[in-house]
């Protein structure tokens, strides 16, 4: 039997894997989407106000992650292609405005962008690859889970309160879930968790973008709170405390890079289950900023007097999940765990009872300095950097 032909939308072994300007254009609209979900969660720093944010990234996630399935797996140079890229960014950006009123009355217009991003995506990639059964059997899979998360998202947006939250909740686990084994459908099977379907330079290129932006929104919440400062010492200090912090976060993330990310690595990453992994792991450091921009907003308007508790674990929260993300990271491109960062999630969990004893600022500073030394001891020379654990798998 002759192969299946390569349908003309696919992009080409071959072709230069660096992310397009298209793309870099795409992920402007994630700066207004992480700001949204970063203001929200510093307006209800509660347990409920973080579980509706972690639901609302965590969608907003999956279809950023999508997108950048999109453009590896499809060529971007095409003009339907890149018109479906545009529509896919409109539709974020009607998400990001839904955001912080998501579990209020804006439930139908977050669940309408949703759907409107996976059918406008759908309707154009599965009749594209109808030449190529194998290929069109990837999106017929993803479209059939969406299919089945449609009901708890539809149904979420006409309830309110936690029955939303444990709606939307079951509904995005299951849409992350559901790439992570592969997507299994009824007759066509699930896409091998084995199989190369990525460009591993392009994916990573894509990851490392969007921590990039994340750090931006990171940075734009330092800005703006230098800005309207009135240049009081202590929201001067905040500033500028905040603005370090996105330095020492840059570093530890690209110093790591640098070494995980050789050939084999990003070879590891063409693959269905490496592939999401490295995805998800991404999510978790882009969580940990994200709760890093929230804690440096409300500490520029409260620097100094006693710090709420909820304060104190989002400043030192931030910098555990980044770290976190950082050790899954290091996890599924090597099988093991970089100890000095295990070292420092530990670290901040231990400080963190008496971290009530101190300003917010204090606090701030106590979280930098934490990372700060961790990137000291990881640039060490060669022959005093800190061993790695071995993962049992």
């Amino acid at each position: 039997m002759r192969p299946s032909p390569l349908p003309r939308i696919l992009r080409r072994r071959g072709e230069p894997d660096y992310p397009t300007f298209l793309e870099l254009f795409f992920d402007l609209v994630y700066i207004f989407m992480l700001s949204r979900l970063s203001a929200g969660l510093a307006g209800d720093l509660t347990v409920r106000g973080a579980a509706q944010t972690a639901v609302l990234l965590m969608a907003a996630w999956w279809v950023w992650v999508l997108t950048a399935w999109l453009t590896d797996l499809f060529n971007p140079r095409l003009p339907v292609i890149q018109a479906t890229v545009l529509a896919v960014m409109f539709g974020a950006l009607l998400m990001a405005i839904a955001v912080p009123y998501a579990f209020a009355d804006y439930g139908w217009l977050l669940v309408a962008a949703y759907f409107g991003i996976h059918l406008v995506r759908d309707a154009v990639l599965i009749p594209g690859t109808r030449v190529n059964r194998p290929i069109q059997a990837r999106s017929i899979r993803v479209f059939f889970w969406f299919g089945v998360t449609a009901l708890p998202w539809v149904a979420g947006a006409v309830v309110h309160g936690t029955a939303r939250l444990l709606l939307w909740s079951v509904a995005v686990a299951v849409d992350l879930g559901s790439a992570r084994l592969g997507w299994p459908t009824p007759k066509l099977g699930r896409t091998e968790l084995a199989s190369q379907i990525f460009t591993g330079a392009h994916l990573s290129e894509r990851h490392r973008e969007i921590f990039i932006i994340s750090l931006g929104e990171l940075v734009l919440s330092a800005g703006i709170g230098l800005a309207g400062s009135g240049f009081q010492a202590g929201r001067v200090a905040t500033s500028f405390v905040g603005f370090a912090g996105a330095v020492v976060l840059f570093q530890l993330y690209f110093h790591r890079v640098r070494q995980l990310l050789a050939p084999p690595a990003v070879m590891v990453v063409e693959r269905v289950r490496p592939g999401t992994s490295t995805s998800y792991s991404h999510l978790v450091m882009v969580a940990g900023v994200l709760v890093v921009s929230t804690s440096v907003s409300l500490v520029i308007d409260q620097p100094f007097g006693a710090a709420p508790a909820a304060w104190i674990a989002a400043i030192l929260g931030g910098p555990a999940l980044f770290l976190l993300g950082s050790c899954l990271f290091d996890a599924v491109l090597t099988g093991r765990v970089l100890w000095s960062r295990a070292v420092g999630i530990v670290v901040l969990c231990v400080i963190a009872p008496v971290m009530a004893l101190l300003p917010p600022l204090a606090i701030l500073v106590a979280a930098n300095l934490v990372l700060l030394l961790i990137l000291v001891w990881e640039t060490l020379p060669a022959h005093v950097r800190p061993v790695r654990v071995t993962v049992p798998t």
